[in-house]
Order: structure tokens, then C-alpha cells, then sequence
């Protein structure tokens, strides 16, 4: 291991990780060298995402460049025109993101790729919206989203628009393994400048994303946006300027914005951790609409590709919308808008299945794919016709994505729609809380929770358990479905099958009586089982919101309960 230690630290170009990895030679502390060195940092859909430090199992400038230098090759040999279309590049306020980005640059330019870098950082959905807007070949974010302050990553988009996926992702790893054995080869930008390679983009490329938006036809309902007050923040993100002109546009004049949070600082000074779903990370937001009384406090995360609202209620609080109730929302609102047969609409599997019912109601399309908006993104495009028009996603975890200008969650054009949704309804006298209680009444009390719980790294795999044992009960409900996603096989009680029609993944999702459904999903990256919850609950006419709230909230409950103590 030594001597790739010491090879490493010839071909670093960074003073700092040097300096770093140094000091953990000559203190011998094999351990933490045997963490840095053990393995590769590992390029999956999501690109590469970990912690900043020396060595290939971090975030550094030489681990970029060999990502850069496997990516441009792969670029080149599989998208047409690559190097005339070129690579858009663009990142967020964390300390090494800017170098991060130049770098990346550099080696892509040196072979021969077209390159557009912002000239200052820019929200994720500004950069993803570039592949469109210049047919480029692919994009990268530098960015690490919402982690903790010591990560960073390298986030890729395909010629499509959407983050890549199979088989792309294993292609590019491939090339990135066979780059870190070969000269890195980089180009100065200025001289990348000079030679027609580099485009830096300007103020004028951001306001090409914001008259874009603009012009979105589902960004175009401007009732009483003046009656709405809006507290904002950016959670020390890269989200504020954009987030605020956009509201700003659509005629949105109440907008107050947590001046602490409002710049980019990627230390993260005033939260735990940068994630609105986290407790606390929303204190100040709340605290500054509850001073203005403003209608919502807004979060976007700090590449403002997540959007997240507390509500005001009728007792004058703040409380928080989950990412299934925000999407109930914006399908009912985006479905009334539009003529809703022509409309394809969808969500991941362990998101409700509300909108599936919404979606139903109005005559639209559904469709679900996997966990992670790669798969809702690149999948509605393979589903929509000039007859079918995408219109909608969601992902419980906050992500939106409203019209097909950006192939991925784009937090700021969320905020907009969520605002002119929020004004219209109070321009009837109603307000968010009415509109939610009215999709329940409709369509049913649905109510969903994750849960996780660690795992003995040295137990079977609880998949495999199971598979070996499946149940017919759980907590007193019938299964009735059972989904198996590695197999790809869908059982149904009277032994009836089906093949499902998605990637394999190790998911187990069990349909029981009431509506009721369990998902079982091992994570793939700790040993933790994370399991999603559903409930649907009749909301009978004679209950009030809150009635119903409780049963449901009773009943999950208990099936949580009795579920885990069954694992």
C-alpha cells in the first residue's frame, strides 16, 4: 500500500491534500491510510459524491481530473459530436467546488472538448437546463447538495438532460479506472479561451434560465400574487438570487429572505446539517414568516435542487408539508390546469399512491419508476408522445419537477409553482390546508412515514429471510401483492404472477388489505433497512381533518409497530 501512498503524493497537484496526507505518514496511522487507499472512491448514477480529503476514497483535484479525463474519453467514444457540442460545468458555494469545476475544465478542454463554465456558482437545475439549451453532450454540477459541510461530489447529466443512468454510469467508471493509470492531461483556461474551447457563461445565461421559467406555461398563473407573503431561505445555498427574482416576476412582493442564510458559505454556519427535512434546519425560516405572518416559509438546499414549505395553520403555527404532500398538491394544481388525457404524471415507488388516484381522476397517464429522480426523469421521456405530454414528478424526498424545461428537480421552479398554487387558492377564500383536506376526501386519508433501523452487518440479508419466509399477514392485514423487484416477479395471493417491468433492485413491496402497503428496501450503502409505510383511511363525511389525521396516524402506527417487531 506504501508504494501507492507515495505515488499518490507525487502526482498531487494540491498543496493541501499533500500537506494532509504527509502528516498521516509520518504520524504511521495506517489505519486512516488504509480508509484513503483500501478502494476507489465509486462513480455510480449519482455520479461521485464523499468526503473531501487525500487519496482515491475522497473528494480531491486529482481524483476530479481522473474523473474528468475517464468522462471526456467515454464522452467522445459514445455521443455523436461530442467535442463540437461540449460539456456544460457548473457548481455550488462549497470551499473546493469552484477549483473542483476548473479543474474538470481543464482536462476536458485538453481533449478536446467544448466546455461552458459558469462564471460564478449556479443552482443545479440553472446547470442541467444547459444540455438542452446548447444540445450539449453531457453536464456536470460540482456540488454535494445537501450533505454535511466536509463532502463534496461531481454530479453528471447525458446528452438527454437527466442524470445518467445503466449503462452509462458503469461505462464512465471503467474509463475513470483507466485514467488514473495514464498522464492526466490539462489545458490552462485561459488558454482553453483562446482556442475557442472554453465559453464562460455570463450573467445572460442565468437570464436565459429565468425568461425560460418565465415563459413556462405552468409558471404563468399570476392570481393575487400580492396577498401571499413568503419567507425564503436558502439554507447558505446558491438558490437566493434566482429563487427571489423568479417570485419577484411572477408578482410575488411579500418575500422575505433570511439575510444569515441568503449567501453561499459551504461551511454551513447556522446549521447542523444543510437538509430542510432535518429537525431544526428550518428554525430561522419559521421564525422570520412568524414575524412577517406570512402565508409559507420556504427552504430550497443548498444547490436548490429540493424545495421544501411550512405552512401556516388555522392556530397561527407552522407546519411542514412532506414531499407526498406537496406532490399530492402540485398534481391536483397542475392536472386542473391543463387537459388532463394528454398529460403523463409520475412518482417513485416508495412515494404514495395518491397521485396515482389524482392522476386517474383527471384522465392522465401514471407511471413509477425506482427511487431517485434519474429514473422519473429519463423514463418519462421515453414514455411521452405528441399526445402524452409530460407535465409532472415528484419524489418523496422533496424533489419537483414542474413542465420539461429542466430533466430534473428543480427547487426554484417549484417555489414559484407552489407560491401561485398558494395565491389562487386564497384568492377563493381557501387555503393550503383546505385544499389538502379536500384530495382526502376524495380519494382518501393517505398518510405515509419511512422508517429505518441498523442492521448486524454479519446477519443474512434480510431480502433473502424474507424471500425464504414470505408473510401472508401483516399486523392483521392480508397480503394480497407482493412485488419483488429482484426478481421481477409479481405475486399475487391465489398464486397468480406477473412480470414487472422495471431495473432489478433488491425491493420488496407488499400490497395489503385496506390499501395498506410496506416496502422493504436494504440501503446500499450502510448496513440499515429502510422500510415506507402507507396507510389509506376512509374519511368518513361527519370527521373533521384533524379526526382524520389521527385515525390514520393511529393506524400506521401500529403497523409500523407490528412489522418491525416481525423482522
Amino acid at each position: 500500500m506504501m508504494e501507492q501512498v507515495t505515488h499518490w503524493l507525487e502526482k498531487d497537484p494540491d498543496p493541501h491534500t499533500r500537506e494532509e496526507l504527509q502528516h498521516l505518514i509520518d504520524e504511521k496511522n495506517y489505519d486512516e491510510l488504509e480508509d484513503r487507499f483500501s478502494k476507489r472512491l465509486e462513480f455510480g448514477t449519482a455520479g461521485l459524491r464523499g468526503k473531501v480529503g487525500c487519496g482515491p476514497n475522497r473528494m480531491n483535484r486529482l481524483v476530479i481530473q481522473e474523473t474528468a479525463a475517464g468522462l471526456g474519453h467515454y464522452l467522445i467514444d459514445e455521443v455523436e459530436n461530442a467535442c463540437l457540442r461540449g460539456v456544460v460545468v457548473g457548481y455550488d458555494g462549497r470551499p473546493d467546488s469552484k477549483q473542483f469545476a476548473h479543474d474538470t475544465a481543464s482536462v476536458l478542454t485538453s481533449l478536446g472538448l467544448k466546455v461552458y463554465l459558469t462564471h460564478k456558482v449556479a443552482a443545479t437545475p440553472i446547470v442541467a437546463f444547459g444540455v438542452g439549451h446548447f444540445n450539449a453532450a453531457a453536464a456536470v454540477v460540482v456540488t454535494a447538495s445537501h450533505n454535511p459541510p466536509e463532502y463534496n461530489g461531481f454530479k453528471v447529466y447525458w446528452e438527454n438532460g437527466a442524470q445518467i443512468i445503466p449503462p452509462h454510469d458503469s461505462g464512465i467508471a471503467a474509463e475513470i479506472d483507466l485514467a488514473a493509470n495514464r498522464p492526466i492531461p490539462l489545458l490552462s483556461l485561459d488558454d482553453a479561451h483562446k482556442n475557442g474551447l472554453l465559453v464562460w457563461l455570463e450573467d445572460d445565461y442565468y437570464q436565459t434560465y429565468r425568461q425560460t421559467m418565465n415563459n413556462n406555461p405552468l409558471l404563468t398563473n399570476h392570481t393575487s400574487p400580492d396577498s401571499v407573503g413568503i419567507a425564503y431561505t436558502a439554507m447558505h445555498g446558491v438558490g437566493a438570487q434566482m429563487a427571489e427574482t423568479l417570485l419577484q416576476d411572477a408578482g410575488f412582493n411579500k418575500v422575505y429572505s433570511v439575510k444569515e442564510q441568503r449567501e453561499p458559505d459551504g461551511t454551513f454556519p447556522t446549521v447542523n446539517f444543510p437538509n430542510p427535512e432535518e429537525a431544526g434546519a428550518m428554525d430561522m425560516v419559521v421564525a422570520l414568516a412568524q414575524a412577517n405572518n406570512a402565508d409559507l416559509a420556504c427552504a430550497n438546499d443548498p444547490d436548490a435542487d429540493r424545495f421544501a414549505v411550512s405552512v401556516r395553520t388555522p392556530d397561527g403555527e407552522y407546519q411542514m408539508l412532506t414531499g407526498d404532500q406537496v406532490g399530492a398538491l402540485f398534481g391536483e394544481y397542475l392536472l386542473s390546469k391543463t387537459e388532463g388525457s394528454k398529460q403523463l404524471v409520475g412518482n417513485t415507488i416508495v412515494s404514495s399512491t395518491l397521485l396515482s388516484k389524482i392522476a386517474k381522476a383527471h384522465g392522465a397517464t401514471y407511471y413509477q419508476t425506482l427511487t431517485g429522480f434519474k429514473w422519473l426523469t429519463n423514463i418519462a421521456m421515453q414514455l411521452q408522445s405528441d399526445d402524452k405530454q409530460f407535465l409532472f414528478a415528484y419524489e418523496e424526498a422533496l424533489g419537483y419537477t414542474v413542465g420539461n424545461k429542466v430533466w430534473d428537480k428543480d427547487g426554484l421552479s417549484a417555489i414559484v409553482a407552489f407560491a401561485q398554487l398558494t395565491a389562487e387558492l386564497k384568492s377563493q377564500g381557501k387555503t393550503i390546508w383546505d385544499q389538502l383536506e379536500a384530495i382526502y376526501r376524495q380519494h382518501g386519508m393517505h398518510f405515509n412515514v419511512q422508517h429505518s433501523s441498523k442492521l448486524d452487518p454479519k446477519d443474512p440479508p434480510v431480502g433473502d429471510k424474507l424471500r425464504a419466509n414470505p408473510p401472508t399477514m401483516i399486523a392483521g392485514r392480508k397480503v394480497e401483492i407482493v412485488e419483488d423487484l429482484k426478481t421481477l416477479v409479481k405475486t399475487y395471493s391465489d398464486g397468480k404472477t406477473e412480470s414487472i417491468d422495471l431495473p432489478a433492485s433488491d425491493v420488496l413491496i407488499y400490497h395489503l388489505s385496506g390499501d395498506a402497503r410496506v416496502i422493504v428496501r436494504p440501503s446500499g450503502t450502510e448496513p440499515k433497512l429502510k422500510c415506507y409505510y402507507e396507510v389509506v383511511e376512509p374519511f368518513a363525511p361527519e370527521d373533521s381533518f384533524s379526526e382524520s389525521i389521527e385515525k390514520a396516524e393511529l393506524s400506521i402506527d401500529m403497523l409500523i409497530s407490528e412489522h418491525q417487531s416481525s423482522l
